[in-house]
């Protein structure tokens, strides 16, 4: 008989942080979650674009997947791998950096149903992201839940380290 031990049961997510440069400034994408809870908050808020996966599926693949349900884009380019975040929920986040670019005011996300109002008894469904946004690192960082900001801090990192001069 399978016995799950204490890592078979954390959960699991990898996403996807697109970045672009805007006169030389550089950006990047988050998008906000739909459904009530999220309506009315911005700040501290906004993620990458990712979702679950089990140990049988390839995190890369996924977090392409989730990006294209999220967006409604394909996410095509070099994929940078980033640390993986442990998050105070304790799920781990393991992410890719890619360039490229796409309209966030186009954004088309897959939906989930909950109950709505609560205890109601009445299913109503959701976009999973409602928005996205491009946003310069320091406006980002504060957008950003609080622990993918790490994210932002190892991309700026890597494309600092890329543009040094030896």
């Amino acid at each position: 008989m399978f016995k799950p031990t204490r890592t078979d049961r954390v959960k699991k997510s990898a996403g996807l942080l697109i970045y672009r440069r805007r006169h030389g400034v550089l950006e990047v994408l988050l998008v906000h979650p739909g459904g009530p809870f999220w309506a009315k908050k911005d700040e501290g808020s906004w993620s990458i674009p990712k979702g679950e996966y089990t140990p049988e599926e390839d995190p890369l693949e996924v977090a392409k997947r989730e990006f294209q349900e999220e967006t409604g884009f394909r996410a095509l380019g070099e994929f940078l791998p980033l640390n993986p975040r442990k998050q105070p929920s304790g799920k781990i986040i393991t992410a890719w950096a890619f360039e490229g670019d796409c309209d966030a005011s186009a954004v088309k996300s897959n939906t989930f149903l909950m109950e709505w109002p609560p205890h109601s008894g009445r299913q109503q469904e959701f976009p999973e992201v409602d928005r996205a946004g491009w946003f310069t690192l320091p406006v980002a960082k504060e957008k950003i839940v609080k622990g993918q900001a790490g994210f932002l801090d190892e991309l700026d990192q890597i494309l600092r380290g890329a543009n040094a001069s030896p």
